[in-house]
């Protein structure tokens, strides 16, 4: 995935001092690739021959995870300075290419769908799995709702249904787009389910690292002190309960899949599970 992304990065040419440079730098600067990462994992247990093809989907999933995580830094809204062990686009430029290469990289994403080489149908299944996932009935959605509500309380069903929108329908449309690739149409709907609850499990993770030091994180730690996170409602030890009963619950569903799926993603979920334990 490493490799594709390199080959694959956006051009840009123009007289533009460092905008072609800006476009590429956060993705560039590494991550976990773990999105990109389900949905190979879906592919390779089931056609493996399929899997150079579904690097172009994997590929606009971590176009659009990383254009959210440039906007969810900005000033206006986390006003973070590190991020994937980074300075921050508007901290190395300014916060108007900051916005911009995140506009960019959003609108990329779809035409990398696009002209991926595959079949038309295919395409249009994974343009609306993806766009419903980070758009205005998911990904935006949960951020909009969690930046209104910054310094005001919800309740637990109101918190779980903003991290759902904000974090889970992304890595969930992960899963299903990886289905969607091997023609899977049952087995999507059961993986989105799943990406759901791992969704939940990842932003509980999330906001108990939060409380660690910046240089374990690779990104600027202490921006949710204003927030609804599941640290701040449960507490530290409430939270880290919580985590343990989702990785188990998942850990349940997981053996519940034939052994190819299970294998797949049980060797990529492996080190994710227990991370907040880490």
């Amino acid at each position: 995935m490493e490799k594709f992304i390199r080959e694959n990065l956006i051009k840009a040419e123009s007289f533009h001092p460092f905008f072609e440079k800006a476009l590429n730098e956060m993705l560039l600067a590494g991550g976990k690739r773990f999105r990109p990462k389900l949905l190979l994992a879906v592919v390779r247990a089931y056609n493996p021959l399929l899997l150079e093809n579904a690097k172009y989907a994997a590929f606009a999933i971590e176009l659009i995870h990383t254009y959210s995580l440039i906007h969810d830094d900005l000033p206006a809204m986390d006003n973070a300075s590190l991020r994937r062990n980074h300075p921050t686009l508007h901290t190395t430029y300014d916060e108007e290419t900051a916005i911009l290469v995140g506009d960019a990289l959003n609108t990329y994403a779809f035409e990398v769908l696009a002209k991926a080489p595959m079949h038309c149908d295919v395409k249009i299944e994974l343009i609306k799995t993806l766009s419903e996932a980070a758009g205005p009935n998911g990904m935006v959605l949960g951020q909009a709702i969690d930046c209104y509500f910054e310094n005001k309380k919800l309740n637990l069903d109101e918190l779980k249904f903003l991290h759902i929108n904000k974090t889970g329908k992304m890595i969930a449309a992960s899963l299903k787009m990886g289905a969607i690739i091997v023609n899977k149409p049952d087995l999507a709907e059961k993986l989105y389910d799943f990406g759901l609850k791992l969704g939940l499990l990842f932003q509980v993770q999330d906001d108990l690292l939060d409380l660690l030091d910046s240089s374990e994180t690779g990104k600027t730690t202490g921006v949710d002190e204003n927030k609804n996170t599941f640290v701040t409602f449960l507490g530290k030890e409430g939270a880290m309960e919580k985590a343990d009963r989702l990785a188990g619950e998942i850990k349940k569903e997981l053996n519940g899949f034939n052994e190819n799926l299970k294998k797949e993603l049980g060797t990529l979920l492996e080190k994710y599970l227990y991370r907040h334990k880490n």
